[in-house]
């Protein structure tokens, strides 16, 4: 189905793609032809919402992936067969979403099909296996996938710097614009047949990273999932990509993003902390990072294997055949295998020279045991795959001239394409499996060989095995890998050290029958429950939990080309106008006016934090208005506020969030809080200066009424980390004062309960109420979390109020807050206020003048 609400595609490139001549069926349009765009920000792709209503009538995924799950053959006669490429995760993942989710394949095909049939085979694969074909020129393709994607990404993530041009070659930002421009085309097919309020997409692997933005940007409220299938490089490593950023806020525009392992994830979350300065949340089992008001979720689920599909090829006459000619071949020798791709991250070489030092230090393997080694043709292609390629044929030859005689071969290397039953084959014959690659995203290599070892009762007759006698398998796997965590019976390994490899090669031989078939029991009840189709359903699952508040949130879009985000906020959250403000006012006569300060009056991060003489002006102004009652509400000291508002005579001030208060200049500083005495000043700094010594770039400020730790000048993650100790320790020390230990961003603070800025709130409509004057009009302004306190009491304070009184909780900035409005930031604060003051100058020369 197309999308109704997609309204051309051709006007998001820059330079003009063709369109065909002929009507099509069902793809109105496809860009066939594209060039590289250098900027995402285009008229066309404002943000768009479906407003008619969908006649999808069940579910729909649309999978997005660098290739389609086909297979292309060429016939003799010139035209092309398609079919299902069974050994594609993304056909296998279709069983875990069920029957009643429609599903839609995007992505690429293997095969380059001439321009002027791309447009039939694109309508012949959408008709007949709903997919849709992303044609690229193969420049482009080749700057893409063998340039940006196999040049910077894959060796970035794999931990790989380029620290010389060999060594994956220095950023091109030629690279980056066509990684870009595929993208975009991706996304274009995307909106082809999305229907935006009715679909869910799900963005597959680290080519398409910056889909989820270009997606986000057309359709705010876009239901979609990324799931990362390379490792997650730590923050040290992916620093050093000029496009950090770029890709982080990409990524943050999914619902959810998935990892294989916790590792991935924790270094994803700590390049968000360092980089971007976003922190995540842990509540109820479930991560999540607060991104402008979306909650991004984080899912942690190492992908599985199609059981069924292993198990039907196990059951081929061809597999059969070919189990037992390899049990005639290799006789009584034990058999050691290794499947990997031919590249410098499988740790082939490591293997091999871990089989040469096994060999040499025991004697008694030599003859008995055989290494097979699969060599699968490498993904990428360059100087460091030929490299890896002589590096194995020179030590194979190396080992088997040393160690090998008449009717042994101690490697067995095989470097031509196999077969599925094959391999299958091998798995079943092996003893134990060897993954020793130095970095791999997952590797289903272990899970496969541990289903294929479990076997069928034809298997067992052609291996002579009992089938009522428990089955028995031995992994030794890298500690780099991502499988490697759930398989808790496997012998992990340090690659890099040979020695230790060797030692757990022989430990896999020697390891008692018995618990051979325990280690491999507990795989196989990991391995068979938790299956691709477990994966995926998992996956849907969680994407459709983070997608359940999307039509209830107001959303729209800020920021142009990568840095796009959409702001979500509750329905009823909206900007304040100045000219219905002004006009509220106007027709009050009780008026409470309460404003935060720093970030407020002032802008964040100014140099100078004293007010100007506008803000000043602007305030006297307010406070000549005998209708009104104003207050400066602060965390700063009382010292410092009485010399900046010094000429605000009838200014109310609360500094040190409420705990002192001044009703106007003549008044005496009086406490919100009875506080017997200040001792436990005495048990916390102690602990504060412990930590400050050993966190650099931190610093205790010491109020009269509290005490505060800031750590915003540490490093980002270790200053959180020590927040986190303070604060238990702060808790544990203080347990029997009458304080408050609270944690906010770059801070944690110590004062006496109860303080908060809502006391001042609360004191000033009750101080009103007292004298008789009930507000009609209260206005509260703040821009963090201490004026949430100030918000939540006006905003329920009814019964002190007039039943006609209009209230005005403003944050600053658009984000999530109790707050009914907001204002952009403090120049439209101060714009707002002038309005309200000359609103008032007004009023009083209109009072002043004698009447006719």
């Amino acid at each position: 189905m197309v999308s109704r609400s997609y309204s051309n595609l051709l006007d998001l490139t820059s330079c003009g793609s063709p369109t065909f001549g002929r009507e099509r069926k069902r793809l109105p349009r496809v860009a066939t032809v594209a060039g590289v765009l250098s900027e995402l920000d285009d008229e066309a792709s404002n943000s768009v919402g479906s407003d008619t209503p969908s006649s999808v009538s069940q579910e729909r995924m649309i999978i997005v992936g660098n290739q389609l799950p086909l297979r292309a053959h060429r016939k003799d006669n010139g035209t092309w067969e398609f079919t299902w490429d069974e050994d594609s995760l993304l056909l296998q993942l279709k069983d875990g979403l069920g029957d009643d989710v429609e599903t839609i394949y995007i992505g690429c095909l293997k095969e380059e099909i001439e321009p002027n049939k791309q447009d039939d085979v694109a309508q012949y694969l959408l008709d007949t296996f709903k997919c849709v074909p992303t044609f690229l020129p193969p420049e482009l393709f080749s700057k893409f996938y063998h340039g940006f994607c196999k040049q910077h990404l894959w060796p970035l993530f794999h931990y790989m710097l380029p620290l010389s041009p060999d060594l994956g070659g220095r950023f091109d930002r030629s690279l980056w614009q066509a990684y870009l421009s595929v993208n975009k085309i991706f996304a274009d097919k995307v909106m082809e047949v999305i229907s935006p309020d009715d679909d869910f997409v799900w963005v597959h692997d680290y080519h398409l990273m910056v889909l989820p933005t270009i997606l986000r940007k057309r359709f705010n409220r876009v239901r979609l999932g990324f799931f990362l299938h390379s490792p997650f490089p730590s923050s040290e490593i992916y620093r050093t990509l000029p496009v950090r950023d770029e890709l982080l806020r990409a990524l943050l525009n999914s619902d959810l993003i998935g990892f294989h392992t916790f590792d991935y994830a924790r270094h994803f979350l700590s390049c968000c902390s360092r980089m971007l300065g976003i922190s995540y949340q842990s509540k109820r089992g479930y991560i999540g990072l607060e991104y402008y008001g979306r909650t991004v979720s984080i899912k942690i689920l190492p992908v599985g294997i199609h059981i069924g599909q292993l198990q039907s090829v196990m059951s081929l006459p061809e597999t059969e055949s070919k189990v037992a000619e390899l049990k005639n071949q290799f006789g009584d020798q034990t058999v050691l295998l290794g499947v990997d791709d031919m590249d410098i991250f499988k740790g082939i070489s490591l293997k091999l020279l871990a089989m040469e030092q096994l060999l040499l230090q025991h004697t008694d393997k030599r003859g008995k045991v055989v290494l097979v080694q699969i060599a699968n043709p490498a993904r990428g292609r360059g100087k460091d795959v030929q490299e890896v390629q002589s590096e194995t044929y020179a030590t194979v030859k190396r080992i088997n001239d040393k160690f090998g005689e008449s009717g042994y071969t101690p490697v067995v290397l095989i470097d031509t394409p196999l077969q599925s039953y094959e391999r299958i084959a091998y798995y079943v014959i092996a003893e134990c499996c060897l993954v020793t690659a130095v970095r791999d995203g997952m590797n289903l290599i272990p899970y496969e060989y541990i289903i294929c070892r479990q076997g069928n009762k034809r298997i067992d007759e052609i291996l002579g095995t009992d089938p009522l006698t428990q089955k028995k398998s031995m992994l030794v796997v890298s500690e780099f890998i991502g499988c490697s965590p759930s398989l808790s019976g496997a012998i992990r390994v340090n690659p890099w050290n040979i020695d230790a490899v060797a030692e757990a090669m022989d430990s896999a031989l020697m390891i008692p029958e018995g618990e051979k078939q325990m280690r491999h029991e507990k795989h196989y009840r990991y391995v068979s429950t938790h299956d691709v189709a477990y994966w995926a359903r998992s996956f849907l699952q969680d994407l459709e939990r983070a997608c359940r508040d999307h039509l209830r949130r107001r959303c729209w879009g800020i920021g142009f080309g990568l840095g796009f985000r959409v702001i979500a906020l509750d329905p009823n959250f909206r900007k304040l106008s100045v000219e219905h403000i002004v006009s509220v006012y106007k027709r009050t006569k009780h008026r409470a006016i309460l404003l935060d300060y720093d970030g407020t009056m002032v802008q964040p991060g100014s140099m100078s934090t004293t007010p100007n003489a506008e803000a000043v002006s602007i305030l006297n102004s307010l406070c000549r208005d005998t209708k009104n009652c104003v207050f400066i509400v602060s965390g700063r000291e009382r010292k410092t506020l009485t010399e900046w508002f010094s000429s605000c005579e009838r200014m109310g001030i609360a500094a040190e969030h409420g705990y002192f208060v001044r009703t106007n200049q003549n008044a005496e500083w009086e406490a919100c809080v009875p506080v017997p005495d200040f001792e436990w000043k005495q048990i916390a700094e102690p602990v504060m200066q412990l930590y400050t010594e050993t966190t650099d770039g931190s610093n205790i400020e010491a109020k009269e009424s509290a005490l505060v730790w800031n750590y915003g000048f540490a490093d980002r993650d270790f200053g959180s980390c020590q927040a986190k100790e303070l604060f238990d320790h702060l808790e544990s020390v203080l347990a029997n004062e009458p304080v408050s230990v609270k944690s906010s961003p770059n801070i944690v603070e110590v004062k006496p309960q109860g303080v908060s800025k809502g006391i001042v709130a609360e004191r000033l409509l009750l101080t009103m109420q007292q004298q008789g004057v009930i507000p009609d009009f209260v206005l509260c302004i703040g821009d963090d979390r201490s004026d949430e306190d100030m918000f939540g009491v006006i905003m329920s304070a009814r019964a002190s109020l007039s039943p006609v009184a209009e209230v005005f909780p403003c944050t600053v900035g658009q984000k999530p807050s109790k707050a009914k409005y907001y204002l952009e930031d403090t120049s439209e604060i101060l714009r707002m206020l002038h309005g309200l003051a000359n609103a008032s100058g007004q009023s009083i020369r209109s009072f002043s003048q004698p009447s006719h």
